[in-house]
């Protein structure tokens, strides 16, 4: 049987998160074949891959958005498109249900479209976008609104244009655009599509519009909205859509996911990985934080460092090592780097790059997750079975996972804080550096929490089901067909 998973702004360009998983998974199947339809960002990190493929890996088809955006524009064109087809793209434009993707589908794959700019060059496609525009917009400039229609909707025409590789299911890691790849490959090739959400794509992307510079105004919420359409997309289409915890199921419903196709599968780890790593002792002295984590601003380093100099003048005797990939976002590292200088921290924060993190979690006394959107993150159980205690943000699965669920009596593994809150999180730093026995009594939580629901056995053999049963379905349908 093989998969084509379908990835975007992840596997195999960045390191860790979304990216581990899909590695993870492909490792631990190797009776299935995988190839890979990855969506990046730039064109530049063609062929640049972080991770060495499984053999059971066979293809990886590259787009870049990048290039996307790049196409040149034809000259106008006249009706090119018959009512029915106009219809779709004026419900496309206005956003208020989700995407025909039929519709779209029969636009952009029964025509001969060398180039979807064909579309946006069309005097029909012109027209939608000024009727839109005239009914809901118009007290905005219509050139920056049709540039930002042309930049929504330029990649979702492109990708639905292209042929995807040859597969029995199409598993997609995110909703947007490689949500879309997935429900077209549901509506061309008549295969199974299904979704693991990690996060909340749309809310992901939603909380990066309003913080970018490059959104202005109601540009935010027509990109915000857009997104959040996209997702309903994905939705409609997966035979089953497959999340980390309960929190992120009731909110895919609350977006208009069904609820009957919503299974949680938490993440699993290589506990014996972490076999060799003595449990904390009280040293009595220096006291080592550390962050496993990519230097990125959805990370927020920034709320970690303020934290540790708020410890820092507390407890001189302590050290904070930032452990994770610093090439993703050079600009964003030199923040973080000047940051430490000013506040005069040279001397108590390394920047390790990326590491083996079995080598350094020995000399760990806490570890500190201080993300601004999480879904369920592998540094977290990570550092459970390394016998250490977390402290994080309230994102994603970091509360379940601290604190339990309703089914869960075991303890307290940590403390959550609010995001972007340094100065909860330097008071629970301090609460737990001064406390070896709490630390010790929360580490052992953590551990026995892992070992008891987020095995890496546990989560290779529920994917290994989903994909026999989806196989399975797909060949009933075949039969009664």
């Amino acid at each position: 049987m093989k998969i084509c998973l379908l990835t975007e702004g992840s596997y195999p360009y960045v390191v860790g998160g979304v990216s581990s998983w899909v590695q993870m998974l492909m490792t631990g199947l190797p009776e299935f074949e995988f190839t890979v339809y990855a969506v990046g960002a730039e064109e530049k990190d063609r062929g640049k891959f972080k991770y060495t493929l499984p053999n059971n890996c066979t293809e990886i088809q590259e787009e870049f958005l990048d290039k996307i955006l790049a196409l040149r524009s034809p000259g106008m064109q006249e009706n090119i498109l018959n009512n029915q087809q106009r219809q779709v793209l004026l419900e496309l434009v206005r956003g208020d249900s989700p995407i025909d993707m039929a519709g779209l589908v029969d636009i952009f794959r029964s025509c001969t479209w060398k180039n979807p700019l064909d579309i946006f060059m069309s005097s029909d496609f012109f027209e939608v976008i000024r009727r839109v525009y005239r009914e809901r917009y118009d007290y905005l400039p219509f050139t920056d609104f049709f540039w930002t229609l042309r930049s929504m909707l330029l990649p979702l025409f492109y990708l639905v244009q292209r042929d995807l590789p040859e597969a029995d299911i199409y598993h997609s890691v995110a909703t947007g655009y490689c949500g879309i790849i997935g429900s077209m490959a549901a509506e061309v090739y008549h295969k199974p599509f299904i979704l693991t959400e990690h996060g909340i794509y749309c809310r992901e992307r939603e909380a990066e519009i309003i913080k970018s510079d490059w959104a202005k105004g109601d540009f935010k919420i027509i990109w915000s909205n857009y997104f959040y359409n996209l997702a309903k997309i994905a939705y409609k289409r997966a035979s089953k859509v497959y999340t980390l915890f309960e929190h992120n199921a009731r909110i895919e419903a609350d977006l208009g996911c069904d609820p009957q196709k919503i299974h949680v599968v938490p993440n699993g780890i290589h506990m014996e990985r972490f076999s060799g790593i003595p449990k904390l002792k009280d040293h009595g002295g220096t006291i080592n934080i550390g962050a496993v984590v990519r230097i990125v601003p959805i990370k927020d380093i920034l709320t970690l460092i303020r934290s540790f100099f708020l410890v820092h003048q507390e407890m001189p005797d302590t050290y904070l090592y930032i452990m994770g990939n610093m090439e993703e976002d050079p600009e964003y590292v030199v923040t973080c780097k000047r940051t430490t200088q000013l506040l005069n921290l040279e001397s108590a924060v390394e920047f390790t790059g990326t590491v083996q993190v079995t080598e350094y979690m020995p000399k760990m006394d806490i570890i500190v997750q201080s993300s601004i959107s999480e879904g369920q993150p592998l540094s977290v159980l990570e550092a459970f079975a390394a016998h250490r205690p977390v402290i994080a943000t309230d994102v994603g699965c970091c509360r379940e996972l601290i604190y339990g669920d309703s089914t869960d009596s075991l303890g307290i593994a940590g403390a959550v804080v609010p995001p972007m809150d340094f100065n909860s999180m330097a008071r629970e730093i301090l609460r737990l550096a001064r406390d070896f026995e709490l630390r010790f009594q929360m580490a052992e939580v953590g551990y026995e929490r892992t070992k008891r629901n987020y095995t890496y056995e546990q989560f290779i053999d529920s994917y290994r089901n989903i994909y026999l049963q989806e196989g399975k379905a797909k060949w009933l349908v075949w039969d009664l067909s």
